[in-house]
């Protein structure tokens, strides 16, 4: 990809990883992604603004390739496919500094060793001249690491916001527009990575309500020209609003818990509820993810293994946990051969869920007319809470 300006003496950077399938060995890419560098061009300074994963560093090498002279080096985040090019970029432009938060400075050092005697740290609210613009930083801790900053360049309205409302998405497009994909990719990005920092992104959010948006530049994914678009996504995603829907997560091993998830799915379609299941040897776990964002209601469907949940339903049910979604209710339905603690051991495993536990329903090899049977009270109980939403 070659720079491409977005407006005079600004160009969107960095590289489009088209092929990358998998994010920190644990977020699955469907789409690929891609990691934005910005260069702002001022009467008298030049800024780089985040630069490239050290796999495609030589795509913004060759974009830099006739910019004689870069004097900050703005790092609003320290992960690597953030800021893993700045030593690069240093032994090309070695006068350059490097400008981010207070809290990065330090993680700078730790993680890349770059030399703390070229690192301007800036408080929240600081400013930066580059002659004719102006940055202001504002810091907005926890989307995702601790140390994450925002950028604000005044005179041209244009928020670069980090990871704040990034996608994972491979495109050739620069600007998201209203596009649903883009909505997808931004919803996904939200549930994999910031969901668990939600009443704090709030905070994030309010810091944000007194300025004005021409153009919101996230370093994943494409550029919003349209702002409101991806603000009102996260106003919708960060609230306590939950929707009609249950997502049900599970494993089958002899085809006695999938017996139960069908009965329980049927049930709930009956009485008006919108279900999903998630077949987890197949399933997307991003898909999942997503889906967390909205759902009211989880219910964890597993065979038994040596006296506790299949690993596989234990592996997403750490997930759920570890990203705190919205939900209000819960419950678990499952199968085991002889004894079973799966309740005990998945209860044990969801300490962030601050949900109201709707019952469970576990029956020994096979179901019977009573296991089915408690099935449908299992949906009415939870059409029942629905409604009241």
């Amino acid at each position: 990809m070659k720079k491409r300006a977005m407006r005079g003496g600004i160009f969107l950077m960095g590289a489009v990883d088209w092929n990358r399938r998998l994010f920190d060995s644990l977020i699955p890419l469907p789409e690929g992604t891609s990691y934005n560098a910005y260069l702002v061009e001022g009467s008298e300074k030049t800024a780089l603004i985040d630069t490239a994963d050290p796999a495609l560093e030589h795509v913004l090498l060759a974009q830099l390739e006739d910019v004689k002279k870069i004097d900050y080096i703005i790092s609003l985040h320290t992960e690597q496919d953030h800021s893993g090019a700045i030593p690069t970029l240093l032994a090309k432009y070695p006068e350059a500094r490097v400008v981010c938060s207070t809290k990065a400075k330090e993680l700078l050092q730790d993680h890349l060793h770059i030399d703390g005697g070229i690192i301007d740290a800036m408080e929240d609210g600081q400013t930066l001249s580059l002659g004719n613009r102006t940055f202001k930083f504002i810091h907005t801790p926890w989307v995702h690491w601790p140390e994450t900053m925002c950028a604000y360049l005044q005179e041209e309205k244009i928020l670069f916001s980090c990871d704040f409302f990034g996608s994972h998405l491979a495109t050739s497009d620069m600007f998201a527009g209203e596009s649903p994909a883009i909505y997808e990719g931004a919803k996904r990005y939200y549930a994999e990575i910031m969901m668990p920092f939600r009443s704090i992104i709030r905070n994030n959010m309010k810091k944000l309500e007194g300025y004005e948006f021409d153009m919101i530049a996230p370093s994943h994914g494409p550029v919003y020209d349209k702002p409101d678009f991806i603000l009102d996504a996260y106003r919708d995603w960060i609230s306590d609003r939950v929707s009609n829907f249950v997502a049900i997560p599970y494993i089958s091993m002899h085809g006695s818990t999938e017996i139960m998830v069908d009965r329980l799915l049927d049930a709930l379609v009956e009485r008006g509820v919108k279900v999903q299941k998630y077949e987890l040897s197949v399933t997307d776990i991003g898909k999942l993810a997503i889906d967390l964002v909205d759902a009211a209601t989880i219910v964890i469907g597993t065979p038994t293994v040596h006296f506790g949940p299949h690993p596989a339903v234990f592996s997403a049910t750490h997930l759920a946990n570890a990203l705190r979604p919205k939900l209000k209710y819960a419950a678990i339905i499952g199968s085991y051969g002889w004894g079973t603690k799966a309740v005990e051991q998945i209860s044990g495993l969801i300490p962030n869920l601050k949900v109201e536990v709707l019952g469970t329903v576990l029956c020994k090899g096979k179901p019977r007319a009573e296991d089915l049977a408690a099935l449908d009270a299992l949906a009415d109980a939870i059409a029942e809470k629905h409604r009241a939403l």
